[in-house]
């Protein structure tokens, strides 16, 4: 892949180019009056950078168009009504978008101090799948302490970081995932129990909690809608967080109403700016401690720099990774 020379005012990004990953020349982004430029160290892959490059999820107005919704960095220059960030300080971000290039831009208020005992790469890993567990499990479907929680796809990022914030709140969690190994990780984080995807999971899943459990959270969509509504429990919440396997599907309202059952459709990304401002407020405050005390800890599959952006899609549309696939721009 052609890497081409790179001007002061330019710099290197992944832009999408016929549904591949070509390393471009870009402007490097200016901050607006409440934001921060950041010079990018590493780099988050989500999902929702397949889904944005297959068209499938166009990045919210005035949002960078480049993939990338999370990011380790420096901080290279602030707008002039930032108060709280300065130049020089070591950070992470939750981004609309631009993480996969050298330079992005985003509110002062969706940066959070690195925690100064991780590296760039772990500390990359955070932003999205903290935020999104965050803001589904505690502000959405309210867990407290006791709770029986399900995680779809166990040993993504997101599935990592919910069983690990599960455990250090008091709640027991169980996964599907998609080997014996990759549920045997999920133990080991913290996870009560797993069943493969390609079982009987549901029957699993009531097994381990016959009055039906809590939380369900889930990214897989349509495939998976009633028999998650039939292993929930009475008031029970299912988070419905990505659509791998379709977005229609039926619904029995009567089945509903008796155990009193809410459904919760929720994106972090397309969130205002003041929503996303008090996730990283609780981030900061109740979560990172615990990444700096070693109670939490970042799951890294494997990393790569950032001329290898198609390798590292690969190996997430293969489903072969435990945990965050990080790319390096150093």
């Amino acid at each position: 892949m052609l890497i081409v020379f790179i001007s002061k005012k330019n710099m290197k990004a992944i832009k999408v180019i016929e549904d591949n990953l070509v390393i471009s020349e870009t402007p490097v982004p200016l901050p607006g009056d409440d934001e921060v430029l950041i010079k990018v160290k590493a780099a988050g892959i989500n999902r929702a950078d397949i889904a944005q490059r297959k068209g499938l999820y166009p990045p919210p107005p005035g949002a960078s168009e480049i993939l990338g919704l999370e990011c380790s960095g420096i901080i290279e220059s602030v707008g002039k009504n930032v108060s709280a960030r300065q130049p020089g300080d070591e950070v992470i971000a939750l981004l609309g978008g631009g993480g996969y290039g050298e330079y992005v831009t985003c509110p002062q208020f969706h940066t959070l101090y690195k925690p100064a005992n991780l590296n760039w790469v772990e500390a990359a890993s955070i932003p999205e799948v903290y935020a999104t567990c965050w803001l589904n499990l505690f502000m959405e479907a309210s867990m407290k302490e006791g709770d029986k929680v399900v995680f779809h796809a166990g040993a993504s990022g997101i599935g990592t970081a919910g069983i690990q914030l599960a455990k250090a709140f008091g709640c027991e969690s169980f996964v599907s995932a998609g080997s014996k190994n990759k549920i045997d990780m999920c133990i080991n984080l913290g996870a009560s129990d797993g069943e493969v995807r390609s079982r009987d999971i549901f029957s699993k899943i009531k097994s381990w909690a016959p009055d039906g459990v809590d939380i369900i959270l889930d990214p897989v969509g349509a495939e998976y809608f009633e028999s998650n509504l039939n292993v929930l429990g009475i008031e029970g919440r299912l988070v419905i967080i990505g659509l791998m396997s379709g977005a229609k599907t039926s619904l029995n309202l009567g089945h509903l109403m008796i155990k009193r059952q809410r459904i919760i459709g929720s994106t972090i990304r397309a969130r205002n700016v003041e929503t996303k401002n008090i996730v990283m407020e609780e981030l900061s405050q109740k979560v990172l401690p615990l990444f700096k005390s070693g109670e939490l800890i970042p799951i890294i599959h494997s990393t790569y720099p950032l001329s290898e952006s198609e390798k590292a899609h690969e190996i997430m549309e293969a489903n072969e990774n435990i945990g965050k696939i990080i790319l390096t721009l150093d």
